[in-house]
């Protein structure tokens, strides 16, 4: 794992943090001016469980999974892909460690800054406390989200969903993976993909 400081210039980080909230240059510059880039290898555990994790993420290139094992198996609970958050969200809003694993599945960049100085803004700015509500309920939404498809969605449906967010960016994913975040064999995932193909 390797990091280093960066720019303003990072036109990708600044169109993420936008995309939570609109911000004026001056608030969007002091959160960019507390994040680092760091570029992970494939297979590195970027979020461990049971951990209290002192940053957020917003992953720029690569995939990451996000997991929970369970007894002698890993259950799958969502992917990662460009431009997507990555928010401990039990460490972010009660300092308390974490659920799930999340890991790399390719080498990785990610833009992380720490929950401790992001809060620390949240106390001397409005609009920056505002867009770190913001992103906590957009991160809460994702997770109802997660729920409510994995209660009333079929596979078929899960797997089409998945397929509409990052069509090209799925088939670099390990099949055992896919299978285990719509809770069926591989068997039952390979006739999903031929009948939806």
């Amino acid at each position: 794992m390797g990091w280093g400081k960066i720019k303003f210039a990072e036109m990708e980080l600044k169109r993420g943090l936008l995309d939570i909230f609109p911000l004026q240059d001056d608030e969007m510059e002091k959160i960019i001016g507390l994040a680092e880039k760091v570029t992970l290898s494939k297979n590195e555990i970027l979020i461990q469980q049971q951990q209290v994790i002192k940053y957020i993420y917003f992953l720029e290139e690569g995939i990451c999974r996000i997991f929970y094992p369970k007894e002698e198996k890993e259950v799958v609970l969502d992917f990662c892909f460009p431009g997507d958050i990555i928010l401990p969200l039990n460490s972010y809003i009660h300092n308390l460690p974490t659920y799930e694993i999340v890991d790399t599945l390719e080498d990785c960049i990610v833009y992380r800054i720490s929950i401790a100085e992001l809060q620390s803004l949240y106390s001397t700015s409005l609009p920056i406390a505002n867009w770190g509500r913001k992103l906590a309920e957009l991160e809460t939404l994702k997770i109802e989200s997660r729920l409510m498809q994995s209660l009333f969605k079929s596979a078929a449906e899960r797997y089409a969903d998945l397929l509409g967010k990052a069509p090209k960016l799925l088939q670099r994913i390990k099949l055992g993976y896919i299978a285990s975040y719509l809770g069926v064999s591989q068997v039952t995932l390979s006739r999903i993909r031929a009948e939806i193909r």
